[in-house]
């Protein structure tokens, strides 16, 4: 089997989420967005798809180059020829880039073969425990404005939506009084006062705050029983990060976003700067490289949080013997019906049952229900 041909579907869909001038999303205003899918063909007949970016001037000068000829099966070899590709050209090759065509890889050899690809490299559960992951903190009545609203929404997601877990994204910049270590803290404790002793509890909060704003949040946290906090200061500094585990007994998750896939994570598990290891397919360049952080984490011991959702990052916990807890499920609101499925898609990628599992697709691939005809009719451009 050979790839033949690679192109990339830009099509226009309505959208009620909106950016604010850091990139957070928020609910907003219905409006005209667009969406890329990427289809990877074969001379065989089979093809493989993925949803991501993939701009025309990458897909030209990097991948087509490095793909077109290859027999698809040899991901190991098109993954690292692609990381290597980017050592001079992060700025029109980046991570994310590299899982849009690793996804397609991966959903195209389980098409092949008629798995999904959780059982294509080696399953051992169909379903997983999710947690509800809201979005960052806004000035929207009812929304998530106040510790108030925060405990509201995360007694809905746990008493009546049956999360086993919740976790708060807390108020970041542009919002007035943003950020603000103690307002965080009167959020966690709300929430915890309003589900009780037993439902596992975790913080993401703003990425940059002090070693000792930190340590607050930590200590703070400890009194409340949180199970983990991720990011609360800058990555790039991992010796903060062994200052913090060394100082307190919350666990703290990372890194989330520091570049360096897995050689990072390593890193970090060596100078002990996580109590456990954080990562997913769109941070580290696909499915590829989340399974060495996997075993990575694995073979030290240590818990592997999957970041993000998405059917990618589902795949590969349902192949996790140990270290993966939980599915990142959201980003969650108030005002956001997340069991609506995308208008391209005929079914969820994350269905969630009323015990708090969500099940993985047993369809071939990444057994993604695409709305081939939806993508044609609103197609805006073809490469």
């Amino acid at each position: 089997m050979k790839i033949t041909d690679i192109t990339v579907q830009s099509f226009r869909h309505m959208s009620n989420t909106v950016r604010d001038s850091e990139g957070h999303g928020h609910p907003g205003p219905e409006h005209e967005a667009r969406s890329t899918m990427v289809t990877i063909q074969t001379d065989e007949g089979v093809s493989g798809y993925s949803f991501g970016p993939m701009p025309k001037g990458t897909l030209e000068g990097a991948i087509k180059p490095l793909l077109i000829g290859q027999d698809p099966n040899y991901r190991e070899k098109i993954w690292h020829a692609m990381k290597e590709r980017q050592r001079l050209n992060l700025a029109t090759l980046n991570d994310k880039h590299l899982n849009t065509i690793d996804l397609a890889l991966w959903d195209l050899a389980g098409r092949a073969v008629g798995l999904p690809v959780h059982k294509l490299i080696g399953a051992t559960r169909d379903k997983v425990p999710a947690y509800a992951s809201t979005m960052c903190g806004d000035d929207l009545e009812n929304g998530l404005a106040t510790p108030e609203d925060y405990a509201r929404f995360a007694e809905w997601c746990v008493k009546e939506r049956g999360y086993p877990a919740f976790k708060l994204h807390t108020w970041q910049p542009p919002y007035d009084g943003a950020p603000s270590a103690k307002r965080d803290i009167e959020a966690c404790a709300a929430v915890r006062e309003a589900v009780g002793p037993d439902i596992p509890l975790m913080l993401d909060p703003f990425h940059y705050y002090s070693r000792e704003e930190a340590f607050y949040l930590a200590r703070e946290l400890e009194k409340l029983d949180y199970y983990w906090m991720e990011e609360p200061m800058d990555e790039h500094s991992m010796s903060s990060y062994v200052w913090l585990c060394q100082n307190t007994l919350l666990p703290i998750c990372g890194p989330e976003t520091a570049e360096g896939k897995m050689f990072t994570r390593a890193e970090w598990i060596k100078a002990g700067a996580c109590d456990l290891v954080r990562g997913g397919v769109g941070d580290l360049g696909g499915i590829t490289p989340l399974l060495k952080v996997a075993h990575l984490a694995e073979a030290f011991g240590m818990r592997m949080e999957v970041h993000g959702g998405g059917p990618g990052n589902l795949h590969v916990l349902c192949t996790m013997a140990f270290p993966g807890e939980f599915y990142e499920r959201g980003l969650l609101h108030p005002f956001i019906d997340w069991e609506q499925p995308k208008p391209w898609l005929h079914k969820l990628d994350d269905p969630m049952d009323e015990q708090g599992f969500v099940h993985v697709s047993q369809d071939p691939g990444l057994g993604q229900a695409i709305n081939f005809d939806y993508i044609t009719d609103n197609l805006v451009e073809r490469y």
